[in-house]
């Protein structure tokens, strides 16, 4: 029996909604802040231990969660597999397989979901596998590149996307299963994006197709999901949150 745990990004600054004393994933979002979202379909999952990596406003954070997870602390916002990286170190070493995503948008993934992306990765013996959606309005998001013959040729971040990257609809929405054995062999090879200065964790994505590695995508078609990096998107987010519960 594998043992699974998961490890929730929480740690960036989020600029854009303009919350300078808390951290934006203890933003109310429904009835709750958003990340206790992520953090009750987990449990409802019983995947144990939950790592949580903080940074700015961490202190907000960890109001809220309190000893209901394991705090990582990534003291320089260096990107998201430097995030991972910091992670890692508070990991058991019986753990032999981690999901990774956002503390955010991660409100929208529903029991089925993350059930999915397991059994997919699971079943495929896959090093990596992540979830791909379509969404209408793709800005802001890393976008899913294909070859020819449909299969995963890479991630982009919108910061390093051409002109016709940033029109493609399929996107990443930052939610990962990963062999912990593999993490601990490529994670510090990723190398540092020369346009933004950050570590990405997408970057992975091209050392498994270089290495060879066994790679998968689990497609969630239209699913109900919003990035949440502004207030506007915030309150999309709520109308859809309350869409899914009707």
């Amino acid at each position: 029996m594998k043992k699974i745990a998961a490890i929730i990004l929480a740690a960036g600054k989020g600029k854009r909604m303009s919350s300078r004393k808390i951290n934006k994933v203890v933003i109310s979002l429904g009835n709750k802040q958003m990340i206790l979202h992520a953090i009750d379909r987990l449990k409802e999952l019983f995947i144990t231990p939950i790592i949580v990596v903080v940074g700015f406003a961490k202190e907000s954070v960890i109001k809220v969660l309190k000893d209901s997870v394991v705090f990582a602390h990534q003291s320089k916002r260096l990107g998201t597999a430097h995030a991972v990286l910091c992670a890692l170190k508070k990991l058991p070493k019986d753990i032999d397989t981690v999901l990774v995503f956002n503390g955010d948008d991660s409100a929208f993934y529903t029991k089925d979901i993350i059930q999915n992306l397991i059994r997919s990765h699971l079943e495929k013996n896959t090093a990596l596998s992540f979830l791909t959606i379509t969404v209408d309005n793709p800005t802001g998001l890393g976008r899913v590149i294909r070859d020819s013959n449909d299969r995963i040729a890479g991630i982009v971040e919108e910061k390093d996307a051409t002109s016709n990257e940033k029109k493609i609809k399929e996107i990443n929405p930052a939610c990962y299963i990963f062999k912990v054995s593999f993490l601990r062999q490529y994670l510090k090879k990723v190398k540092k994006s020369p346009i933004s200065g950050e570590y990405y964790l997408t970057s992975l994505i091209d050392i498994a197709i270089k290495n060879k590695e066994r790679l998968g995508a689990v497609t969630g078609g239209k699913i109900l999901w919003r990035g949440i990096n502004t207030p506007q998107e915030l309150e999309e987010a709520e109308k859809l949150l309350c869409a899914s519960d009707n």
